[in-house]
């Protein structure tokens, strides 16, 4: 797998589809790494030059102190654009990956094509939360927080039907390094782009899902209404609906993006 060199950091990614074709940027959800997005990857890199990377400190990129912020991690995708000589992109992001889309959208308009922003919200949760988050796994690591994570990101009637994906999503977030984890939960608590999506005039698709309880559709109907011409869709799905509703998911973005 390859590995570039950013601002005090080592970003690991991995490209797929045509190499003259596109470029789409996959970014993952807190907790996770960007293996989350293999449901979408036969698909999209049929049409586009696909790039998926591991947010600082996740998977196998750079674990650096942190807390970190928006700012840092929207950089650290200009920074790898940039070791790939990659001018414009689209980029798709889930939660925390959306947040950074969203940064970027209002910070680097000219480089971006589409933005594709999913169970994410211009401020997810409350500074309480996110420091009573930060003290839980201080305390008892990633595992004390891998069940009641499951719990959020899929529905009761997917964890029945499919333990089995949902147990591979629970051991991820368990082997996901602490300190990472809880430096970008301090950008997601310092970050409040309320303010700042109305600027925003890249063309964009917003994807809630009916019973996400992090990011509830609320969230993404404030998204639509200030982005100037966003698209609205949502799905019967939790928190990870590109993996609970994987071929609706991927119809959605491939329908936004074709367009």
């Amino acid at each position: 797998m390859p590995f570039a060199d950013v601002k005090d950091g080592r970003m690991h990614y991995e490209v797929a589809g045509p190499s003259r074709a596109p470029v789409l940027v996959l970014s993952n959800s807190l907790g996770t790494n960007f293996s989350m997005w293999d449901p979408q990857i036969a698909a999209l890199s049929n049409h586009w030059r696909v790039l998926r990377y591991d947010t600082r400190g996740h998977g196998q990129s750079a674990v650096t102190p942190g807390p970190y912020s928006m700012a840092q991690l929207g950089r650290d995708v200009l920074d790898l654009l940039g070791v790939l000589n990659t001018e414009k992109f689209t980029f798709c992001g889930l939660s925390l990956g959306g947040m950074i889309g969203m940064w970027l959208a209002v910070h680097a308009p000219e480089r971006l094509q589409k933005l594709v922003l999913c169970s994410t919200a211009a401020k997810i949760g409350t500074p309480e939360m996110w420091n009573a988050r930060i003290e839980t796994v201080r305390k008892g690591g990633m595992k004390s927080i891998a069940a009641a994570t499951m719990e959020r990101w899929f529905t009761a009637r997917f964890r029945a039907l499919r333990a089995d994906t949902v147990e591979h999503i629970k051991k991820m977030v368990e082997s996901a390094n602490p300190e990472g984890y809880l430096a970008c939960c301090g950008a997601l608590r310092d970050c409040d782009l309320r303010e700042s999506v109305s600027g925003i005039r890249t063309p964009t698709l917003v994807i809630s899902a009916t019973h996400d309880p992090a990011t509830p559709p609320s969230d993404g109907r404030f998204l639509a209404e200030y982005i100037r011409g966003a698209r609205y869709t949502e799905l019967d799905a939790a928190h990870l609906s590109n993996i609970e509703q994987q071929d609706k998911f991927t119809a959605d973005v491939v329908k936004f993006l074709s367009a």
